[in-house]
């Protein structure tokens, strides 16, 4: 739509168009307006409450900051069925790793959520996936934790990088809440190479952990 692209390309930033684009190998350069977080969001905020919100959120977007503006506008939808409604549309078109992880809808709560949780992580969409990962890891570590989600995502049979860096990090993170429950995924080696060692690194770059447990694990890395 004219007017929202207009309002994007009025805060655009050449200098920060080409370092998100250093960031986004799957997203062609072009796409990118280079509008930055705290414009974006009041730009969110403003459509949010337009006449335009619903045929915006209909468009499939040209523009890297669209995807960024339509995930913002998910993120405050209140009611859960409305809100999985519009995810499940908006998901497919996801092509990048800063969308797919700007996704984090309030409405996204309680146990009706693992039913559409283990509906996208067997999804052949890599985003969709990494997606249900991450909802994972926010709604499901803390209190709400059960040991059978570890086991959901170690399943998981996949050889796209945006795919395993996320079971990489839901890990470290369960290494920061449930590391009792969890230590055994890695002493037990039950996560390929590649993910056992990275959910490694990224537990040991983690400002939560103690040093005696990174030193720990540390010693559990794959050579």
């Amino acid at each position: 739509m004219n007017i929202i692209r207009s309002k994007l390309f009025e805060h655009s930033d050449l200098k920060y168009k080409q370092f998100n684009a250093s960031l986004l190998p799957t997203v062609d350069e072009n796409t990118i307006i280079g509008v930055r977080a705290p414009k974006l969001r009041g730009i969110a905020k403003w459509l949010e409450k337009s006449e335009y919100v619903q045929e915006f959120l209909a468009l499939e977007h040209e523009f890297y900051e669209e995807n960024i503006l339509h995930a913002y506008i998910i993120n405050e939808v209140k009611d859960y069925d409305k809100c999985v409604l519009v995810l499940d549309a908006f998901l497919p078109c996801v092509d990048n790793w800063a969308v797919c992880d700007a996704l984090n809808p309030k409405a996204l709560s309680g146990e009706k959520l693992i039913d559409d949780i283990k509906r996208w992580i067997s999804s052949t969409h890599a985003f969709t996936v990494r997606f249900g990962i991450g909802m994972l890891m926010r709604r499901f570590l803390d209190k709400d934790f059960k040991e059978e989600y570890l086991d959901l995502v170690a399943s998981i049979n996949s050889n796209e990088y945006y795919v395993k860096m996320m079971v990489a990090w839901f890990f470290a993170t369960a290494l920061s809440k449930q590391y009792q429950a969890t230590l055994p995924y890695l002493k037990e080696q039950r996560l390929p190479k590649w993910t056992h060692n990275k959910a490694i690194q990224k537990a040991i770059e983690s400002r939560v952990i103690s040093q005696s447990i990174k030193q720990d694990l540390r010693e559990l890395k794959v050579k």
